[in-house]
């Protein structure tokens, strides 16, 4: 053979072998490569954050009830007191002198009501005599008057009988008169005493009003004042000086803001998982116990009924979470994480939430016929393009579909239920097993129905890009 016909058929092989692998390059370079998942049954649960701080369930500002100086503090930050203890006291030397002083006046009319009592008996015991002479003054009266009608006795005599009845009668009078003014004084005796009660037990109070107790079992969880330090009463527009802070912490909240979007699903009773950031990987259980109505503005915390402008922007809404046991380590104030559980459901047909898009589904059911092209743009009459922005996009899947040994990515709309952190319930339109297209993200934005696809999951490497 001449070197010649060598050279031809080397070319020959050479353009033959160039135009076999240009075929394949180009094969595969329209051939789109997708990270694959599938439609698989595990239990989801649906979470919803929110961030906030521990507070106690009950605290109260315990405020001075009284003018002046405060005398003693027995109580410092951090100290556990119960109900009824004595917390501070404001000096008090007037109203102590005005409850002795009334304490003797009680004394002193208390003595005259018994001094009444007495003269009111001694005059009782005249009105028994007076009867008593009453008696015998009509029985010498009533034999005088039978003698003198027999003329046995003279005028004289009888006309004495007669006085000395009439005069004995009228003492009896007079000493009943005396017995009612004795009562009366002794009633009004009385009333004195009830009215000096009455007045010690009002100074009394204002007594109570310098000393401080606990309203309840508690924590100290604030002491903004010193002994010696001056404290007034709140009056209508100005607020009192406080002495101390106490929180019952025997029923701790944590009170957390949900974002708006999330708190539509959250409901009362529902479980929820606390941490606390001083108190790493401990779990506190608790409850949601409050839902809060009023939205709150997020950079200024106010209600939105509060707000006076009219800028839109993202707004939070509180929610109260019960802790189911106390804990002798929380803090109110301590920042705290709440996981509210807002639906749980065994054995559930889930895929990733990437996975997801939104499309046109009569854009992509012309786009799967034409094997992922635009219709009209290779020989496809235009009349077969649906018009743009016609008909509104659903949410659904690619689903691998195996054509001829080639893989296609198919549109297939799905419906969701509840959403878990990194998965979402499929309630149709797929079933178990089922392999669809779960990325990349770049890839899944730009992806069409019915393009040729290659399964990719090597681990994507991040850029600056991405």
């Amino acid at each position: 053979m001449s070197l010649k016909k060598i050279v031809l058929i080397a070319v020959a092989v050479l353009v033959f072998a160039g135009v076999i692998i240009g075929s394949i390059l180009h094969s595969q370079s329209s051939v789109t490569k997708v990270a694959t998942g599938h439609a698989v049954r595990q239990d989801l649960v649906s979470v919803v954050n929110g961030t906030g701080q521990i507070k106690p369930k009950t605290y109260v500002n315990v405020g001075a009830t009284a003018f002046g100086r405060i005398t003693h503090l027995y109580v410092k930050e951090g100290d556990r007191v119960r109900k009824g203890q004595l917390v501070a006291t404001v000096e008090s030397e007037q109203p102590a002198s005005a409850v002795q002083a009334q304490n003797a006046t009680i004394a002193a009319s208390r003595t005259d009501v018994q001094s009444y009592i007495a003269a009111e008996r001694t005059a009782e015991a005249n009105v028994v005599q007076a009867k008593a002479d009453l008696v015998q003054k009509r029985f010498d009266y009533e034999r005088a008057k039978a003698l003198y009608d027999d003329q046995l006795i003279a005028k004289q005599d009888y006309d004495a009988k007669k006085a000395a009845y009439d005069v004995s009668s009228a003492t009896l009078q007079q000493r009943e008169a005396a017995v009612a003014q004795a009562k009366a004084q002794t009633a009004s005796a009385h009333g004195h005493v009830a009215q000096a009660v009455a007045t010690l037990r009002g100074n009394t109070y204002s007594l109570g009003l310098t000393q401080s107790r606990a309203p309840f079992d508690a924590l100290v969880t604030n002491v903004p004042v010193r002994e010696g330090e001056t404290v007034v009463v709140g009056i209508q527009n100005a607020e009192g000086s406080t002495l101390m802070t106490l929180a019952d912490m025997s029923v701790i909240t944590a009170e957390v803001k949900v974002d708006e979007t999330d708190i539509v699903n959250v409901r009362l009773d529902q479980p929820v998982d606390v941490t606390v950031d001083a108190l790493p990987g401990r779990i506190f259980k608790g409850h949601v116990t409050e839902v809060g109505d009023q939205a709150l503005l997020r950079t200024t915390g106010l209600a939105t009924s509060q707000s006076t402008t009219g800028t839109e922007e993202a707004k939070d809404f509180k929610v109260v979470v019960t802790l189911d046991e106390a804990s002798g380590d929380l803090k109110p104030g301590l920042s705290a994480t709440a996981k509210i559980t807002t639906a749980h459901k065994s054995d559930a047909l889930t895929i990733p939430i990437q996975a997801l898009v939104q499309r046109n589904p009569a854009t992509e059911k012309a786009l799967e016929q034409n094997n992922g092209k635009t219709p009209g743009a290779s020989g496809v009459a235009a009349s077969t393009t649906p018009a743009a922005g016609k008909g509104q996009t659903v949410q659904g899947v690619y689903v691998l579909r195996n054509e001829r040994k080639k893989l296609r990515a198919i549109f297939v709309p799905v419906t969701t239920g509840i959403t878990g952190a990194t998965d979402i319930e499929v309630l149709n339109g797929l079933k178990q097993g089922d392999e669809i297209v779960t990325g990349r993200y770049k890839t899944l934005r730009s992806l069409k129905s019915g393009t040729l696809i290659k399964r990719d999951n090597t681990p994507e490497t991040a850029t600056t890009a991405n």
